[in-house]
């Protein structure tokens, strides 16, 4: 994205006077992207992840080809600001729709390895794609054409029978399993959901969920903040990180390659420690390499650029596998019926964090290692909170409100609490 900025600068003289333009471009960009990741929770929950999923990715495609068209800059940017809604919703849905579907080991691997390196895979090719189109009009239409591809692959993806359930739509929901059961060669129940069960579950589809619902008891609110914090903060060391990789020693498109080339590596290690070990300790470890690393650049000397890419890259590495990590950790936080609702709005917090990541670019101006001191400082704070929370680690999905653990470290008492529950800690 900021390849594809660097090269409006020279057709649109974004330079000198008018440079703050290059990161409010990227800042309105990721305005986008907090607008629609906000729409595409509650749009997917009342009209289903398939038909949203495929309807933001129309949009993308859509608008990203208007964009070639573009007269100015500001023409440009407005185009841009749908297209990052597009984006986000299709990523987001996405994300839901294959949590929903998968079983538990699978589930892992898709949230971290599937979608992140698949994710990491297209952000390599984007400095490859720039470095031999170096016409943005055509590098525009290079990078569009592949959203039409995608079409076919409504035949293949199913709706999610869980959300079909919370729809009481109990037949197609069955129709999906059944087909899903022939598919992996097991013999499923011939009647999966008894009408007289099912009459008595009160499916939390029928309650309305709302945002409050994240802050209805101080422990709830308490973690909900905790996460707000964590999402934003590892997100604008992972855009600032991104958007800062052309403004290295050396060739840009090659620091751009390289900096995309550690996320691979980052989400197999957030895999492997995924499979094993306590989801707090992790994440904070990897956000405490990460900063850490970063609060060293400083220390070094001007002339060793490798060295100083070489930590930036390290950064990188432990700020990006921990990013990974947060959708799985909200996710397996949060109980069912506001579940969606909570990667929605946590992921909305992380919005906001790359809104202001450019800014955070933009101070490397006044000093080089500006931009590391505070992304350093910022995330080994947020590596320090991450150890209050609950573990979800081998705990099975909570379902309700109710089943949710308790902050580590510090006992809340909630008014409507049953006095025999015990504070876990």
């Amino acid at each position: 994205m900021s390849g594809k900025l660097h090269h409006h600068r020279g057709q649109w003289s974004l330079v000198c006077e008018d440079d703050w333009k290059t990161p409010l471009t990227s800042s309105l960009f990721f305005v986008g992207v907090l607008l629609g990741s906000f729409v595409s929770g509650q749009l997917s929950d009342r009209f289903g992840r398939k038909s949203i999923l495929f309807a933001t990715m129309a949009v993308q495609t859509g608008f990203s080809f208007l964009q070639i068209f573009s007269i100015n800059w500001e023409m440009f940017t407005v185009l841009f600001v749908i297209v990052g809604m597009g984006q986000i919703s299709n990523y987001v849905v996405a994300f839901i729709l294959g949590t929903e579907i998968l079983g538990k080991s699978v589930r892992i691997i898709f949230s971290t390895l599937g979608v992140c390196t698949f994710f990491a895979v297209g952000y390599m090719l984007l400095p490859l794609f720039a470095y031999f189109i170096r016409d943005w009009r055509m590098l525009l239409l290079a990078l569009t054409v592949p959203g039409v591809l995608c079409l076919p692959l409504w035949w293949f993806i199913p709706e999610s029978p869980r959300w079909l359930l919370s729809q009481r739509r109990f037949s197609e929901a069955e129709s999906i399993i059944q087909k899903a059961a022939k598919m992996n060669k097991i013999a499923a129940p011939r009647v999966i959901f008894d009408p007289m069960e099912l009459q008595e579950l009160k499916l939390p589809g029928q309650q309305k969920v709302l945002i409050l619902d994240l802050f209805r008891t101080r422990n709830i609110a308490t973690i909900t903040i905790m996460s707000l914090l964590l999402w934003m903060l590892t997100s604008v060391g992972y855009f600032a990180l991104s958007l800062n990789a052309p403004n290295l020693h050396g060739d840009a498109y090659l620091n751009c390659f390289l900096s995309a080339l550690i996320e691979v590596p980052a989400y197999i290690t957030a895999w492997l420690l995924l499979r094993r070990l306590p989801r707090r300790y992790i994440i904070a470890g990897v956000l405490f390499l990460g900063g850490g690393v970063l609060l060293l650049i400083q220390f070094v000397p001007a002339d060793y650029n490798f060295l100083s890419i070489g930590l930036v890259m390290l950064g990188k590495f432990g700020i990006t596998s921990a990013f990974s990590m947060l959708y799985v950790f909200t996710a397996e936080l949060y109980p069912t019926p506001v579940r969606n609702m909570a990667v929605g709005v946590t992921s909305m917090a992380s919005r906001v964090g790359s809104i202001i990541a450019p800014y955070f670019v933009y101070l490397g101006a006044y000093n080089r290692v500006l931009p590391y001191i505070v992304m350093g400082s910022l995330t080994v704070f947020i590596g320090i909170i991450t150890l209050f929370f609950p573990e979800s680690f081998g705990m099975t999905l909570p379902e309700t409100l109710e089943q949710m653990q308790k902050v580590k470290g510090f006992i809340i008492k909630d008014a409507h609490e049953q006095p025999n529950e015990e504070v876990q800690g």
